[in-house]
């Protein structure tokens, strides 16, 4: 049996890695961060052409209708390139939500505009506590006449500023079952938005605020904790995959600079200390590598395991990402740690994947609940 990838998935990941680095330099990186929207226009308009943003979208919809190994091959190359935008948020976790739960009037009117790339989506789940468990959601949702009325605020909601559509949780009551997601247009009264000062300056987040927002009964997506664990297993895998790409990028980096750079006469790449520490992050990655490709195939395939595999990668590569950082750091040197140089970037995306969609003790918590512990 071949573990590895298939021809197709081999050429994509060649592909795209050609792709972001024509495409995405960190010129281009550094310009979206200065932006007030945060996002690469351009980038994103030529990734919708080459069918990224329809890439897990059913064909009947318009999108390709790959799986979601196939996305964090794509992921992993995003995050190797710290490609700013919502790409992830969007055509991974909003697209997810709409394809697993979204009513059949949800899915007509939003999956064929996010797959070419003409709507942005963005999901909203945690609150002041940054807990993805529902009892921590205070946001509150109630019928009237007019359909459901929300109330409430969410905090840390990527790329708010620029969705077209935002998936909010929220309770219409204390029990397991009062717990369900709704869709919000952007430009729905009563929705406000702010954005929120991030570590990651690649990516932005927002606080927003319901008061009175008022929806029809069709914009609730059907499932309730079930389309939450689906959702957090699809996002664990996804910040795993940035991760890995993030993760290789510092160590091309950190070996990059450690041939260039000499000290007493000689690169310092040929110093014993600097070796190990590249050998230790190469003996972090390649396990991981598996992990994650098993993870998302789980999503796929087994959907039994899925939950537990994903767990285990968004843990283990969130470790793996803020080592191999703060190691690369360490290898420049003084120039390392100056906040102009480019590293710096990866290695404050590190902090961010660390704790979105769950911190690694809360998904080594959630593995040891789903194993029985």
């Amino acid at each position: 049996m071949d573990f590895g990838l298939n021809e197709e998935q081999r050429h994509l990941t060649n592909s795209a890695r050609e792709f972001m680095r024509n495409e995405c330099p960190t010129t281009v990186v550094r310009k979206a961060m200065a932006d007030a929207d945060g996002m690469p226009r351009e980038v994103y308009r030529k990734i919708a052409q080459l069918g990224w943003t329809g890439l897990i979208v059913p064909e009947e919809f318009g999108g390709a209708g790959l799986g979601m190994l196939d996305m964090a091959l794509l992921l992993a190359e995003c995050g190797h390139s710290a490609m700013p935008g919502p790409f992830l948020f969007s055509s991974t976790l909003a697209a997810s939500a709409l394809i697993l739960g979204g009513t059949d009037e949800l899915k007509r009117r939003w999956l064929p505009a996010l797959a070419d790339g003409s709507a942005i989506g963005t999901i909203a789940i945690t609150e002041e506590g940054d807990s993805l468990s529902p009892d921590a959601i205070a946001t509150s949702v109630r019928e009237d006449s007019a359909g459901h009325v929300l109330n409430g605020v969410k905090m840390f909601v990527p790329y708010a500023n620029v969705a077209d559509f935002i998936i909010v949780a929220a309770r219409s009551g204390s029990g397991a079952d009062d717990f369900g997601f709704w869709l919000i247009e952007r430009a729905a009264p009563g929705l406000s938005v702010e954005t929120l000062r991030n570590l990651d300056q690649t990516r932005r987040v927002s606080r927003i605020s319901l008061d009175n927002v008022t929806v029809p009964a069709h914009s609730r997506l059907e499932g309730r904790t079930q389309l939450l664990d689906r959702l957090i297993d699809i996002g664990a895998v996804a910040i795993a995959a940035d991760s890995l790409g993030g993760s290789e990028r510092a160590l091309d980096m950190a070996v990059e600079y450690s041939k260039i750079r000499e000290q007493f006469g000689r690169p310092i790449g040929s110093f014993q200390a600097l070796k190990h520490a590249a050998a230790e992050i190469v003996a972090d990655l390649e396990p991981a590598r598996s992990l994650l490709w098993y993870a998302a195939h789980a999503l796929d395939a087994q959907p039994n395991d899925a939950s537990r595999a994903a767990a285990m990668a968004k843990a283990r590569l969130s470790d793996i990402y803020t080592r191999a950082t703060g190691r690369s750091v360490l290898m420049h040197g003084g120039i390392g740690f100056t906040w102009d140089h480019d590293i710096h970037l990866w290695f404050k995306r590190a902090r961010f994947n660390e704790s979105f969609f769950g911190s690694p003790v809360f998904h080594r918590e959630r593995l040891a609940r789903l194993s029985g512990y």
